[in-house]
């Protein structure tokens, strides 16, 4: 310890002068360009780049992308108007009944929101979504996919008729379709907005249309994943075999997988791109004049409204103490005033 060699103690003047010449011999390789090397690779960063911009059109990737369903919708949202204002002008005149709308006095709420849906508003704006796909489809009818087709793969043992591809379902055939399955596997609301997300993804990836003769088998493949993706306790696919008594378990999982290929094995769904999705279902229930049921706002769920604002307000209190002990900027410092709400 006391000794004045250690290894501290810095290298001779021969080594070092080894070591100096090995790096100017280092130093004297001609660098090679990129050209070259033959390396026209691309660089990660351009990579990630070009990913982000085609995420952007992509609405069950991103956010900030409007969705199919309501662009498609958009070409009927004139004749729609027109009959609202027809309707509005006749229930005026001919004393029907009305729509209900709070005051100072009473307050109309529905039971829907983006945490806990409606089931059954939820399931009918998720049919009108895939309606309005199939109706307003490219006529070119883009690329076909033998797991979808049902002359192909029948859901039931009941002759396929030869049209089966000309003639458009109706609007009612496909939410008894989509009941049924959601009633007898039991399936959450939030299930069916993940669905519509699944639908509009296979459509973007896989570069295909929705039209009569492939939507149910679609539609039951995006059931399928969203069931399993989302609820906890998922439905096999031989339970599916219980509801469509035609249909074998190996149909089932030969679907499942095509899908998973189609969706390049993405099922995730971000938080904002489902919020998106049930605000535009909402939207898309105005348009079509679908209003989600009003009931009156009565002491004891005020009360638990209330209870539920007080759990929020008591998490909101914990992160603001958890941001204050961080140090932050000036220009980052952002004044939140809260403001007591009176409920009577």
């Amino acid at each position: 310890m006391g000794s004045t060699t250690s290894c501290c103690v810095s290298s001779s003047p021969k080594l070092r002068r080894n070591a100096h010449s090995r790096l100017e011999s280092y130093n004297t390789e001609p660098e090679l360009s990129r050209e070259d090397t033959g390396c026209n690779l691309q660089h990660i960063s351009d990579r990630e780049n070009v990913d982000e911009l085609n995420m952007e059109y992509n609405p069950s990737d991103h956010p900030r992308a409007s969705t199919i369903f309501l662009s498609k919708s958009q070409t009927d949202v004139r004749e729609k108007r027109k009959s609202l204002f027809i309707n509005h002008v006749s229930i005026k005149y001919h004393g029907s009944t009305r729509r209900k709308h709070s005051s100072c006095s009473t307050i109309f709420l529905d039971d829907n929101t983006v945490s806990q849906p409606n089931l059954k508003f939820t399931i009918k704006c998720v049919s009108l979504a895939i309606y309005y796909h199939i109706k307003n489809r490219d006529t070119d009818g883009g690329m076909r996919q033998d797991i979808f087709d049902e002359k192909l793969h029948p859901l039931s043992k009941s002759e396929v008729p030869s049209d089966y591809d000309k003639h458009d379902p109706e609007q009612k055939q496909i939410y008894r379709f989509v009941r049924t399955l959601f009633s007898a596997a039991q399936l959450t609301a939030e299930c069916a907005i993940v669905t519509l997300v699944y639908v509009e993804r296979l459509l973007t990836y896989a570069e295909i249309d929705i039209g009569p003769e492939n939507w149910k088998r679609m539609v039951l493949g995006a059931i399928l994943l969203a069931s399993k993706v989302w609820d906890d306790q998922a439905v096999w696919n031989v339970d599916y075999c219980q509801i469509l008594k035609d249909i074998t378990v190996e149909d089932m999982n030969e679907l499942e997988r095509q899908f998973l290929e189609l969706l390049q094995f993405n099922i995730n769904v971000p938080s904002s791109v489902y919020a998106k999705y049930y605000f535009d279902l909402r939207s898309l229930s105005e348009t079509n004049n679908l209003s989600f049921p009003l009931e009156l706002l009565s002491r004891d769920k005020a009360q638990r409204l209330e209870a539920i604002s007080r759990l929020c307000d008591d998490k909101y209190k914990d992160a603001r103490r958890a941001a204050k002990k961080r140090s932050a900027s000036v220009d980052n410092l952002v004044g939140v005033r809260w403001v007591p709400a009176i409920l009577s």
